[in-house]
């Protein structure tokens, strides 16, 4: 069949009950600003451009699928943060948003500190060179061996989420001689406008100690009681791709009413509050992220706010923002494989990756764009969903899109904002090697994380 011969099928969303576009966007060869990273363009052919290098050379050289990182757009957000919070406060590049040796150089460069949250990626953080004494280390069951490697790398916070680890973690400062810098983590009850499994706030989940019934007041009374723990603060987080601020108010409000108890019980002025992280990114054009100046703006009026009603110095604040860092700078270059016209329904869009690759949408229902980069067209639009090639019916990548009407096997799509949590949360479902990550920059594109080769998967199957 020829590029041109595809059956249109549907051209509006809006036929189905279910769907993120009302209509067809006016062009579908314009890249929305918001959810690409900043140095992505088309070139005069229309092929897309990343870093100063096309998709088709990228393609060639690295194969598909592939996540392409924008080095330069990464450590811009990265700066961006780092200068909107200012000397006065802490920001956290949050790992499990997406982390390697080389993001965590960039890291130590652009002035972050790190957050991990297992000792997968403390090895990561260690290996790399990031100064212990800049590490947080988060996790609501860490092991033992963990604990003990956190603590002799000189971790400067470890993040307590129960009373369990409050005893076990004093236990190994102790014996290693060491007085550990920890925060409590405590649940403020507050409920972030998130999806069920990413709202962390609320008593119900596994995170934290709950605020509710001096639960949280009882871990400090505890902690404060053992001489190889420094209580440095309480960390709260409400859940992840969060945009309105109100539930942060909530929170900062609750939290500050707690270091108020502590300091009216114990006589001390707790010197630190971590917000978290959870600041939500442009998925689609319809999504509007506050810039990182706006957001510390606003954290640093609310907690002075609250600590000024509190009669209490400001302590200092941290931030962990992760998503908000890594999430725009990267997309998924894929190879279109077969395309397959259902009349009077949608056209589905297989390509060579799937949810192995990306398992958000699956998991978490979660939206994406999507573009035809490797040329352009003047061919009408319609309605797509853009799926895999795994042997699962809920293999989807993006639920509803448009793409042009002469879509064909071979062309290269891109599914943008797709830098946190594709990589990390990555699968070998049906054996598929992982796909690596590219760096680009200036002209140049270097491989950060290589693909995965059959002889991985093989090595690790003594059986």
């Amino acid at each position: 069949m020829s590029r041109s011969a595809h059956p249109a099928g549907p051209r509006h969303a809006d036929v189905l009950p279910e769907g993120h576009y009302a209509a067809p966007p006016a062009d579908l060869n314009q890249l929305h600003p918001k959810v690409w990273s900043h140095t992505v363009t088309r070139d005069a052919d229309g092929v897309v451009t990343v870093g100063g290098v096309d998709v088709k050379t990228l393609a060639d050289t690295h194969g598909t699928p592939a996540y392409v990182l924008d080095e330069s757009d990464f450590r811009e957000r990265a700066r961006a943060w780092r200068t909107a919070f200012g000397p006065g406060a802490d920001v956290f590049y949050a790992g499990k948003a997406f982390l390697s040796r080389a993001v965590v150089r960039w890291l130590d460069e652009e002035g972050l500190n790190l957050d991990v949250c297992s000792g997968g990626e403390l090895a990561t953080a260690l290996s790399a060179g990031m100064p212990a004494d800049r590490i947080a280390f988060h996790g609501n069951n860490k092991s033992t061996a963990e604990i003990e490697r956190a603590v002799a790398a000189g971790v400067g916070r470890i993040v307590l989420d129960s009373f369990q680890e409050i005893v076990r973690v004093a236990h190994i400062a102790r014996a290693a001689g060491r007085r550990q810098g920890v925060l409590i983590r405590v649940t403020v009850g507050v409920e972030a406008h998130t999806h069920e499994f990413i709202a962390t706030a609320h008593e119900d989940q596994k995170f934290g100690i709950p605020l509710a019934g001096g639960q949280a007041a009882e871990a400090v009374r505890r902690a404060l009681q053992l001489d190889s723990l420094d209580v440095l603060g309480i960390h709260s987080h409400i859940g992840s791709q969060i945009f309105d601020m109100s539930g942060f108010e909530v929170a900062a409000h609750r939290v500050v009413g707690l270091l108020k108890a502590v300091r009216d019980e114990h006589g001390v002025e707790l010197p630190e509050i971590d917000l978290g992280g959870g600041l939500g990114i442009a998925y689609t054009s319809d999504d509007d992220p506050r810039e990182p100046h706006e957001i510390a703006k606003s954290l640093t009026e609310i907690v002075s706010r609250e600590c000024d009603a509190a009669k209490l110095r400001a302590p200092r604040i941290s931030v962990e923002p992760g998503r908000a860092i890594v999430g725009p700078t990267a997309f998924t270059l894929y190879e279109v494989g077969t395309i397959k016209p259902l009349d009077g329904l949608r056209t589905y869009v297989s390509v060579d990756g799937g949810m192995s690759d990306n398992i958000r949408t699956s998991l978490y229902d979660a939206e994406y764009s999507v573009a035809l980069v490797s040329r352009t067209s003047d061919a009408e639009p319609v309605l797509v969903r853009v799926v895999g090639k795994h042997c699962e019916s809920g293999d989807i990548v993006v639920r509803d899109a448009f793409l042009p009407a002469d879509l064909a096997p071979g062309d290269l799509i891109a599914v943008p904002a797709t830098g946190a949590y594709c990589r990390s949360m990555a699968s070998n479902y049906n054996h598929v090697p992982r796909p690596p990550v590219v760096a680009v920059r200036d002209g140049e594109a270097r491989v950060i994380v290589r693909r995965e080769t059959e002889e991985d998967l093989l090595r690790l199957d003594v059986g």
